[in-house]
């Protein structure tokens, strides 16, 4: 989350504040070894009913927003019971809160570990053997979490927690050094994953710039026009099934007229049956093939079919899409899993929103706002797991969506009838509060 906090505030804003950001992640990871170290005897400072506060709290804000949603109201009311569930175990049951995390943070870990391996084995991206080890790393911080020695499950959330911040406090030191390094007005998108190096950073001209929104398109996996064989998840973040045995896994496309349409396709159309796809799933260089870029999304839309979904965003850096859309067309290639169309809007849509929040009048006001809404958080979580296997889609879509929720403040008269609407709720309930009981 980090990462994609500090694009979101830009080089200019971050980069001469490499030294705080060091000096924070070491304090991070002496908290956090501090933490771990405390938990060890058992006596930790924190205790499982605050963890059960947590969540409640968290869940109660999510049901409301869930009732006072008017889209996506089912995921934000799945995700209330899903955190209010554990949340009144624990605090109802404080006598067996310490095993029941124990299982959950531990089961979570062991299944999360083993997808990393399995999709790092699988994918064979860059840096995958890296990727391996932090999934056998996690495995055995989820072994020794289902273990009860030493402490019989009462350290469990101060051990997990102390590692957490270890492990970020590192991340953090580790980033602030590649930021000492940076290369004056290069883009931070590179210490991140970006889709070019830094030898073909050249600052872009404003005669280059866009001068309309931005858009993301998508056409998702078991989008209209398709019949796939139900399977939600997988339909929606890897790949569709038809009634015939074909695989669809969607498209991607970004948009910025009237000069810019990033829409990348193989030249010649990849074989994605079920014996063959395994195959071609590989980000090694033997699995490139010739690519080809279409002009524009309404030819696009012609040929085949509407997107499904069109994300907007009005806060975007214009000349840095122009000179990512520069650089990335110089090679053609094209890769099922490393270099798509979804892997392309995703950096586009990174070097598009670099250094947004600090343009504004309060860079360090939307710094604070960004690091306590939910999406964010979400978003760098997605990402990771987006980088460790492959970018999709499914996952572009969400990507987008969570951005545009950080980025694009909401309008203030959807605050106004919002607020309204709180007002009238307290005050219906307040009304039939003080209303007499009649016996």
């Amino acid at each position: 989350m980090i990462r994609l906090l500090l694009l979101l505030l830009g080089a200019k804003l971050v980069q001469r504040r490499w030294r705080a950001l060091l000096a924070i992640g070491a304090g991070w990871s002496a908290l956090g070894l501090f933490t771990l170290l405390d938990a060890l005897d058992g006596a930790t400072l924190i205790r499982p009913h605050y963890f059960g506060y947590l969540l409640l709290l968290e869940g109660i804000v999510s049901l409301l927003a869930g009732m006072l949603a008017t889209r996506r109201r089912v995921q934000q009311l799945v995700k209330a019971i899903i955190l209010l569930l554990p949340a009144v175990i624990i605090i109802a049951q404080p006598r067996h809160s310490n095993m029941l995390i124990a299982m959950l943070l531990g089961g979570v870990m062991l299944c999360d570990g083993s997808l990393r391996i399995a999709s790092a084995w699988l994918v064979r991206f860059d840096n995958w053997r890296m990727a391996m080890a932090a999934g056998i790393v996690e495995i055995i911080l989820a072994v020794i979490t289902l273990e009860p020695w030493p402490t019989w499950y009462e350290g469990t959330i101060g051990f997990n927690v102390g590692a957490l911040l270890i492990i970020s406090g590192w991340g953090t030191m580790l980033l602030a050094n590649r930021l000492r390094k940076l290369p004056a007005d290069a883009p931070i998108s590179m210490l991140i994953g970006g889709a070019f190096p830094t030898a073909l950073w050249v600052p872009a001209t404003p005669d280059d710039a866009g001068h309309d929104d931005l858009i993301v398109h998508v056409w998702t996996p078991a989008g209209p026009g398709r019949h796939p064989r139900r399977r939600p998840l997988i339909d929606r973040y890897i790949a569709a099934v038809d009634s015939k045995g074909r695989i669809s896994t969607g498209h991607a496309a970004l948009e910025l007229a009237p000069n810019v349409y990033i829409s990348h396709y193989p030249a010649v159309e990849i074989d994605r049956s079920p014996e063959e796809f395994s195959r071609v799933l590989r980000a090694s260089v033997d699995n490139d093939i010739p690519g080809r870029f279409l002009p524009s999304y309404r030819e696009e839309a012609d040929g085949w079919c509407e997107a499904t979904e069109h994300i907007h965003f009005t806060r975007i850096d214009r000349l840095r899409v122009r000179h990512f859309w520069r650089a990335y067309r110089s090679d053609t290639a094209y890769n099922l899993t490393s270099r798509n169309c979804s892997s392309a809007v995703a950096h586009a849509l990174d070097a598009a929103l670099e250094g947004v929040l600090g343009q504004t009048e309060r860079p360090w006001r939307a710094f604070f706002r960004a690091l306590t809404t939910p999406e964010l958080w979400i978003a760098g979580l997605l990402r990771r797991r987006a980088e460790a296997m492959a970018w999709t889609p499914g996952l572009v879509l969400d990507y987008a969506r969570l951005l545009h929720v950080v980025v694009e403040p909401i309008p203030a008269r959807n605050e106004t009838r919002r607020a309204r609407l709180r007002r009238l709720i307290f005050r219906r309930t307040a009304l039939a509060h003080s209303r007499p009981a009649w016996k």
